[in-house]
């Protein structure tokens, strides 16, 4: 059945969604004794959990006091959040590495296309600089698969990146920027330049080397300094094994196989398809750990699925890869 199950994840249709998540809930319940436990105390019974808005969803914090495995495996990685030396960081076990390269790989190519279309530079000295940072490996991957000679990571050297993007617009590369907050906003202030060819991608995070800025002002410092008309974002985390993406404006889109619905803040299981609340994830590619999440984070999830994320709710710890506060 499990074999089946992720052959099914990312040649997923639209439409059976809901029966897959259903048979992945299944699947966690009788073999994730942490989720059982917690379904349990809902008094929920698992099988009579018949429709996703049934399925409760795990806070997101148990990943950072319990060991979330469905199965019994030794991990192929342990992806672990950044943090303070006052916060606990989460741990995501990964079975199979596998997984998590089909799922980024394949939602890179829904939005972007072929990655070998691509240079790809990544600007994340706050990543590089500690060990098993899951977008790390998403990104160093991806550098990879380019095969583009300029493709690599670009820690503090900011001459050599400028150099190097003057290079790649005067050639009409289209070139992938994705960089943590506060290093594109150090690099926007020393070298503002055009950029035509060049997607810039902020993955959030001041890392506290900045004041917390809101989105549109991060976003207004940065297409001012290229001189383009977006910013494009990434939604991702320790716990998830995929990624949404944001053209512009902090409006996400899911692959087939991750959805975001909004829970009330008073009432947990009182969850909904659209409006506002607090951000629940659905994420199939997280077969091995588990695929429903109760994040802390507070956003709109729109009638079509896509959704925007407007900062946090108080209670939660603050984390090194916390989203920027939008005003709320």
């Amino acid at each position: 059945m499990i074999c089946e199950i992720e052959d099914k994840i990312f040649t997923l249709e639209p439409v059976d969604f809901e029966q897959l998540a259903l048979e992945i809930f299944q699947f966690q319940y009788n073999n994730n004794a942490i989720y059982q436990h917690y379904v349990n105390a809902l008094s929920i019974v698992g099988a009579n959990v018949r429709s996703v808005d049934q399925i409760p969803f795990l806070p997101i914090r148990f990943f950072k006091t319990a060991d979330i495995k469905s199965t019994v495996f030794e991990p192929e990685a342990v992806f672990e959040s950044s943090g303070t030396t006052q916060t606990v960081n989460s741990r995501h076990y990964v079975k199979d590495l596998n997984i998590y390269r089909n799922s980024f790989l394949k939602a890179w190519e829904r939005f972007y296309g072929p990655v070998q279309d691509w240079c790809v530079i990544g600007l994340l000295p706050a990543y590089l600089e500690r060990q098993n940072s899951s977008l790390v490996v998403m990104v160093n991957d991806m550098i990879k698969l380019s095969g583009h000679p300029h493709s690599g990571f670009y820690l503090y050297e900011h001459d050599k990146l400028a150099q190097v993007l003057q290079e790649l617009e005067k050639q009409g590369q289209k070139t992938i920027l994705i960089g943590v907050t506060f290093a594109l906003l150090d690099f926007a202030e020393k070298y503002p330049m055009p950029l035509q060819h060049t997607v810039i991608m902020e993955t959030g995070g001041m890392k506290g080397r900045r004041r917390e800025m809101t989105r549109e002002e991060v976003h207004l410092l940065l297409t001012t300094a290229f001189q383009t008309h977006a910013i494009h974002s990434e939604y991702g985390m320790t716990e998830l094994l995929s990624q949404a993406y944001s053209y512009g404006d902090g409006i996400f889109n899911c692959p087939p196989w991750m959805k975001v619905l909004v829970r009330q803040d008073d009432d947990p299981l009182d969850v909904r398809l659209s409006g506002s609340g607090v951000i629940n994830v659905i994420d199939l590619a997280n077969l091995y750990s588990c695929s429903f999440i109760a994040t802390d984070d507070v956003g709109t999830v729109m009638p079509d699925g896509s959704f925007e994320v407007l900062g946090r709710i108080d209670t939660s710890d603050i984390r090194g890869c916390n989203l920027l506060i939008a005003g709320i």
